[in-house]
């Protein structure tokens, strides 16, 4: 009888929306295509209303590939791309190692990568970064490999607009003709239902008058975009005019991969495109896995790193006798030349407690051993203070005028780090 039953509930037919305005009992003339079951005065779900409007898509973002690239990352990001089946793949740029001006490696380097994209099975759009673009030299087999490193085009209303934030190549900055070009991109396409705009570096956090992106982000003001960046290989969402930029994390490149609360990971962005704008979803890279739960194997050899030893560093840091939860503890090396800044070796977030372990290049590795300028920064430069916040002097998160040292011996290390706000109020000039 249950069998009976299942037979008859899998051959019950009603063609969905027009179906649903009719009485129970009476049948549809013919089985039309999509969702076809039989509604009653009573059903087991919720609605009917299925999310797929013909006007929204999925496509996939990838982020740094290199930049001291690991081992199988990406090749494996390739053949779970294709278990997601997005309409597309975009990149944020850095997809080679680069910074040679020896064309037989950045020749080998391209045909590697060429390689690992060929195996999706949809288009992947490239974007340029500082590791692609190096120097004229490799700018110059980009051209002769991919022609144009600055383009667009739309999709389903949507304007994908593609930017060089690598001109000329080994500086930082978008050049005046890729600038006019954009503006009359942007024009030209003023009736598009939304902007998606990506490109390498997040040259907003610098100079805008001098890097061209102010007259960009000028030219995109008053219609709603989003744009997409990389090359920090930390995860942070920016606010600017109101619209959403994002800071993406790695799909292979360099990373300490301390996890979600440094922004540090392996992911694809994956984007449904709907009329109120993008939907954002982070993939893990490690959660995706094929029916039969193995991690694909791929190839993709890298160049062991010649890295100095590490030693465990851990401490704790206060402002005014209060533990710095929050803040960002950074230790610089002194620079070694006449007019160069202060290296940055490694970081850590400080814990509710004022506690903190340092990590240089990968979890909680340490800090090599040497003497070290310490910044500790906050976000806004406000520092919790018992129940009220209080401006801490910028100082503190310079490497070049912090009072704090911190000398690293083999072994165990352990530090304390006072911050004072000098009153409490700080002075005007912190403000800045």
């Amino acid at each position: 009888m249950k069998r009976l039953l299942t037979i008859a509930l899998a051959t019950a037919v009603l063609v969905a929306a027009a179906a649903l305005s009719q009485p129970a009992s009476k049948k549809p003339e013919s089985a039309a295509a999509g969702l076809q079951v039989q509604a009653e005065s009573r059903n087991p779900w919720t609605h009917l209303k299925l999310n797929n409007n013909p006007e929204e898509f999925q496509f996939a973002i990838v982020s740094d590939r290199t930049g001291d690239h690991r081992e199988r990352i990406f090749s494996r990001a390739v053949e779970q791309l294709n278990l997601l089946q997005p309409e597309f793949v975009l990149s944020v740029g850095d997809l080679i190692e680069g910074y040679t001006r020896d064309a037989e490696k950045v020749q080998a380097q391209w045909k590697e990568f060429q390689g690992f994209v060929a195996k999706l099975q949809m288009p992947f759009f490239y974007v340029p970064g500082n590791h692609d673009l190096t120097n004229p030299d490799m700018e110059k087999i980009w051209q002769e490999k991919f022609g144009r490193r600055y383009y667009h085009f739309t999709y389903n209303g949507v304007l994908f607009l593609i930017l060089n934030s690598e001109e000329p190549p080994g500086s930082t900055g978008l050049s005046p003709e890729q600038v006019k070009w954009a503006r009359q991109v942007l024009a030209d396409n003023a009736d598009a239902r939304w902007t998606i705009v990506a490109y390498h570096k997040p040259i907003w956090t610098g100079n805008i008058e001098k890097n061209g992106w102010g007259e960009v982000e000028r030219a995109l003001a008053g219609r709603k975009y989003t744009v997409f960046v990389g090359h920090v290989h930390r995860y942070e969402k920016f606010v600017r005019n109101g619209m959403n930029y994002y800071q993406l994390a790695t799909t292979g490149g360099g990373s300490r991969l301390r996890g979600v609360r440094y922004g540090e990971f392996d992911h694809i962005v994956w984007v449904t495109m709907k009329k109120t704008g993008p939907v954002l979803a982070n993939i893990m890279l490690d959660g995706v896995l094929p029916e039969n739960l193995m991690i694909p194997d791929t190839v993709e050899p890298v160049t062991p790193l010649d890295r100095k030893a590490t030693h465990p560093v851990r401490g704790w840091v206060y402002v005014d006798g209060v533990p710095a939860g929050g803040a960002t503890i950074s230790f610089h090396a002194p620079a070694t030349a006449s007019g160069k800044s202060p290296r940055f070796v490694g970081d850590a977030i400080v814990d509710g407690d004022g506690s903190f372990v340092m990590s240089s290049f990968g979890a909680f590795d340490g800090v090599p051993a040497g003497e070290y300028m310490v910044t500790i920064a906050f976000d806004g430069r406000y520092a919790p203070v018992g129940d009220k916040k209080t401006w801490v002097p910028a100082k503190y998160g310079r490497a070049t005028e912090t009072p704090l040292r911190a000398t690293v011996k083999s072994g165990k290390n352990e530090f304390t780090f006072e911050v004072k706000t000098e009153g409490g109020e700080g002075k005007p000039e912190d403000r800045k």
